[in-house]
């Protein structure tokens, strides 16, 4: 065997190596691994929070709804982000040549493997745990298979595209997790204001991020013919909109937190919502739009923004 066929076996993350177990987490695209726990988390602690008793109500019959709503939307979040992957490995080679499936890492079989064992791991656990996570994620999974499998593809679609994320990630994810907990704890099932005004700030905030995932992408969408609001606006037109769109979302939760919910601390959301919202405008400052990675930079940068709220929203309701 030659040393460059030597060299290229060795290239090969072997199954359950720590070289594979990375390309996995790869895979998996962390930042929205990162989004989905924050957001099982803080459902939980926010159901806990409108709780009359809410420490009474803790159990173990809880704690394990909890787990299982987590396990489960993992498994849902690889199998969609894993399902587009599989279906982008061109376009993958010239936006995100860091992929495991468009470096080589992980073979085509492989992430078929992924995607299939993660789908069918979340619909069994969901349907284990409760009949409100099982809605929730049998829903979630349609919608992300309708986003990137032919021939429906939504994703070549530009409003349509936006419409998948942000209806999962700000509706459904939201008043899903919620009425799970809320029928783990043996709560009433109607969604509370609580709810309603953090589902309607994630929805728009989503929609931010869905249009301003395709600024640092706007090369292989265009060679592949996808098109995205970057493409038909340009650039600047969507970073901007996106800027002002979750300027809206800070100042619109102020307001409501501050004249219209009782169970939140008031003073709370207005001082953290402020500060990230001064931190945004002068982060955005710095971003050279024609620099790919100064862009990808900002875009981790929303995320991390949006992880946030998941954990301050339901602090204000807990500061209550």
């Amino acid at each position: 065997m030659s040393h460059s066929q030597n060299s290229s076996l060795s290239s090969k993350p072997v199954p359950f190596s720590f070289d594979w177990l990375y390309a996995f987490w790869k895979f998996s695209r962390p930042h929205t691994i990162i989004g989905t726990s924050l957001s099982v988390l803080g459902l939980y602690l926010i159901a806990i929070a409108v709780s009359g008793e809410a420490i009474n109500r803790l159990s173990t019959s809880s704690l394990l709804s909890l787990l299982g709503a987590w396990i489960s939307c993992l498994c849902g979040n690889v199998y969609i982000v894993g399902l587009n992957q599989l279906e982008d490995v061109e376009i993958d080679k010239i936006n995100k040549p860091h992929l495991p499936l468009a470096s080589g890492e992980f073979s085509h079989k492989t992430g078929q493997l992924i995607v299939a064992c993660t789908g069918i791991l979340a619909l069994i656990v969901a349907w284990l745990t409760g009949p409100f996570l099982f809605g929730m994620v049998a829903i979630s999974l349609t919608i992300g298979t309708a986003y990137s499998l032919p021939p429906i593809r939504l994703k070549q679609f530009p409003v349509w595209a936006a419409l998948c994320i942000f209806s999962v990630r700000g509706t459904i994810v939201n008043l899903g997790l919620y009425l799970h907990y809320s029928w783990s704890l043996q709560q009433s099932q109607a969604i509370v204001p609580t709810v309603w005004a953090l589902t309607l700030f994630i929805l728009v905030f989503t929609f931010a991020i869905a249009i301003f995932k395709d600024i640092p992408d706007m090369e292989g969408d265009r060679l592949y013919n996808i098109s995205t609001f970057t493409i038909e606006l340009g650039a600047k037109a969507v970073f901007n909109l996106a800027l002002w769109t979750i300027t809206v979302c800070y100042l619109g939760i102020i307001v409501v937190s501050v004249l219209h919910l009782a169970s939140v601390n008031p003073i709370f959301v207005v001082v953290t919502h402020l500060g990230l919202l001064v931190w945004m405008w002068l982060r955005s400052l710095t971003v050279d739009l024609e620099e790919k990675s100064a862009i990808a930079q900002f875009y981790q940068f929303i995320w991390k923004l949006f992880f946030i709220e998941y954990l301050i929203f339901p602090i204000a309701c807990l500061l209550a």
